[in-house]
């Protein structure tokens, strides 16, 4: 494949130079500023593997356009060309634009040839990596959220809607690594497959547990995480899920290395939208529901709380509808918990109807029998 790469430099004899060395070799594109570099990045069809930037041009320096760049092509390699080879420099650039290289002019062709081939060489190990992620993780955490809403539909359907909020969360705060986040939400409830379901129906009925019932209850958040934590890549992930009900106030001041600071925000998260999804569920406004929260002194993120007041919350626009399940439609929501006729409950109030979910209402129906109609959320 002929990877795109990005040369930027305000002197147009340096970039003459470089194509003229690299060109047969490379497939190369200039630009002499910051901004038409970013122009060039956000119209071309294909991700440009490698970005090679000089640091000192006018209006926008190498490190602020490598600062944009990871914005906007995260995927992309970026490196720092320039003859500003101070420390200071070099530690910045590393900091904020989370360079890949940093070389110094004037650089010999041949040292050039190979950090631009190692820098693709690191794009397709990142492309590789996501592949993995969006192909054979996606693949695994749905199944695992299929066992769960067959178990404990409750609870499935609680980690779906909190999902949603996370999702938005995580776009506002345009966090590193945001695959985890939305992840660790949909799985975050996993522990309760072992929980009995009375003490599901109680907890999310709004109703005090007892004593041992609470333990119980307590206990999910680090069963779900011993059952994640040897798949590869969902260490973190397993972390956020046991973190998802402590306090704010009960973690130390400050995180010591930047993952210890994504696991605690991925928990903290867990813990603000987990607490929101049960009191708009119980009937709460948002309004009502925001207000309760921050009656509680301590117990949330306060910048979490203040993106919450902002969430757009599952069902607006859609309006009730009775309906039988031969009449359900993948990606309606339902919006009562459905029983079988032995009591059984089969599907909570709340949760999408999935092809599975509607496969296991259908046998139902043939077999025990499901009380029907029930009332869904479908598009005015």
């Amino acid at each position: 494949m002929n990877y795109k790469v990005l040369f930027v430099d305000d002197e147009e004899n340096v970039l003459r130079a470089i194509k003229r060395q690299l060109r047969k070799k490379f497939n190369i594109t200039t630009a002499q500023s910051g901004k038409e570099a970013l122009e060039l990045i956000n119209s071309s069809k294909e991700t440009f593997a490698v970005i090679i930037t000089d640091m000192r041009m006018p209006k926008m320096n190498g490190i602020e356009l490598l600062e944009e760049v990871k914005k906007v092509s995260p995927n992309t390699v970026r490196m720092m060309l320039t003859g500003n080879a101070d420390q200071k420099t070099a530690i910045r650039a590393v900091n904020e634009g989370a360079i890949f290289r940093f070389l110094t002019k004037p650089c010999p062709a041949e040292v050039l040839e190979q950090v631009v081939k190692l820098g693709i060489k690191q794009f397709r190990l990142i492309m590789a990596e996501k592949e993995l992620i969006e192909k054979t993780l996606s693949g695994s955490i749905k199944v695992l959220a299929e066992i769960l809403s067959q178990v404990s539909p409750a609870a499935f359907s609680h980690s779906i809607r909190i999902k949603e909020y996370v999702e938005q969360i995580v776009r506002e705060l345009k966090l590193p690594m945001a695959w985890q986040f939305p992840i660790a939400a949909e799985l975050s409830q996993l522990g309760c497959v072992t929980l009995p379901g009375d003490i599901l129906e109680k907890y999310y009925s709004g109703l005090d547990l007892d004593e041992e019932e609470q333990r119980m209850f307590n206990s999910h958040p680090e069963i779900g995480a011993k059952l994640l934590a040897h798949i590869p890549r969902f260490e973190a992930i397993a972390q956020m899920i046991r973190l998802q009900n402590k306090r704010f106030d009960e973690y130390e001041s400050q995180a010591v290395t930047n993952k210890e600071k994504i696991i605690w925000l991925g928990g903290q998260i867990l813990k603000a939208t987990l607490d929101f999804d049960r009191l708009i569920f119980l009937q709460y406004s948002k309004f009502k529901a925001l207000t309760e929260m921050e009656k509680r002194e301590g117990e949330y993120n306060p910048n979490i709380l203040r993106l919450l007041s902002n969430i757009k919350i599952r069902g607006m626009g859609l309006v009730p509808k009775k309906l039988y399940v031969t009449d359900f439609n993948i990606g309606m929501i339902i919006n009562q918990d459905i029983h079988a006729k032995n009591g059984m409950l089969l599907a909570s109030k709340g949760q999408e109807v999935t092809f599975t979910i509607k496969q296991r209402l259908l046998n139902f129906s043939k077999t025990i029998g499901v009380e029907q109609p029930i009332e869904c959320l479908v598009p005015s």
